[in-house]
């Protein structure tokens, strides 16, 4: 399978620059799955197609300010982009410039010293800090790490966070999450929909992009996940009484799609936590995932991928047509999709 299969025209001015005024105006575009109907709606119309007995399921992890600016020995500068802790004070990371954070390389940030201890295949380096706890470094230096995509500074760092955001740890949001409201919430709750908590700390395997010229040939880097066994158990209630599992986000349908496990009733989760890099892709077996809520993708990314394997690509790219002829923002401040 090609990557170029999943490639796309974007206008530039299509690129969401800020959030919208207020987090619930974005816009809403409905795909229904076995039609392919389109319906062109205002993100709060977004309870209408939710079911009493749905469980929505939500990532509440908190986005770290993983970007910081360090001085190398010969006073030049380097930024460090702190992707995942290993173990306290030692961090795998990507740095910019790339050819200056040589393994024995040593970088001063205020009073934290970091060294580089090895660079992997990859291109991540790892790197150790000293003193290790980095958390008043990220506190006092760290900015967000905001995609390349997006030239303006962020001048409400809480709009890049969920409203439902908890768990430090990622380094990028779970976007699709970005557009509910408290009140919006407690509405959906109202409906009879019960909201299920996940973790999944968004790193390198949601943005990398994809270098290959084929999809198989692509891996993705490991990201670190909870599935606490209360959430399992509401989950698999769903599952056992035929009620629909809606993921809120890509990030959300890789920890449930990434925890599920074939039992005599059919595919039920299994509690725990560690690393994931389930990599979905066109042909993938669905096992708990009914619908998905997500925001619109970049081209050739494995997020395009993922809800292609879900909606099917030629809907998804037709509906991706139909978006931007409307005009419909884009990417990680943009508009959302629900894929139903």
């Amino acid at each position: 399978m090609l990557v170029a299969d999943f490639d796309y025209d974007l206008p530039r001015e299509l690129i969401a620059q800020r959030p919208a005024p207020e987090r619930d105006q974005s816009r809403l575009l409905v795909l229904e799955r076995e039609t392919g109907r389109l319906h062109d709606l205002a993100f709060p119309d977004v309870l209408e197609w939710f079911r009493p007995g749905d469980v929505a399921v939500i990532n509440d992890t908190r986005v770290i300010p993983a970007r910081v600016f360090g001085r190398l020995p010969t006073g030049g500068r380097l930024e460090l982009l702190l992707l995942r802790m290993l173990v306290p004070g030692r961090w795998e990371a990507l740095s910019r410039p790339a050819r200056k954070a040589r393994p024995g390389t040593e970088i001063r940030f205020g009073s934290h010293l970091a060294r580089v201890i090895e660079r992997k295949p990859d291109g991540v380096r790892v790197v150790e800090f000293e003193p290790e706890d980095v958390e008043p470094l990220l506190e006092e230096q760290g900015e967000l790490a905001l995609p390349p995509y997006i030239r303006e500074e962020c001048e409400e760092p809480e709009r890049y966070q969920t409203v439902y955001a908890r768990r430090t740890g990622a380094v990028a949001a779970p976007t699709a999450g970005l557009h509910f409201t408290p009140e919006l919430l407690g509405r959906l709750e109202q409906r009879g929909v019960e909201l299920a908590r996940v973790t999944l700390h968004a790193g390198l395997g949601t943005f990398r992009p994809v270098k290959a010229d084929t999809v198989e040939e692509h891996a993705m880097h490991p990201e670190e996940f909870e599935l606490t066994p209360d959430v399992a158990a509401t989950i698999n209630r769903a599952l056992s009484e035929k009620r629909r599992v809606v993921c809120v986000g890509t990030t959300s349908v890789r920890v449930v799609e990434s925890r599920a496990e074939q039992t005599a009733e059919g595919w039920r989760l299994g509690p725990g936590s560690g690393e994931t890099n389930l990599y979905i892709y066109p042909g993938y077996e669905w096992r708990v995932c009914s619908a998905m809520l997500t925001n619109f993708h970049l081209p050739k990314s494995t997020l395009l991928m993922l809800v292609s394997a879900f909606a099917g690509r030629e809907n998804i790219m037709r509906a991706y047509r139909h978006a931007i002829e409307q005009e419909y923002r884009f990417y990680s401040f943009g508009d959302a999709m629900l894929l139903v």
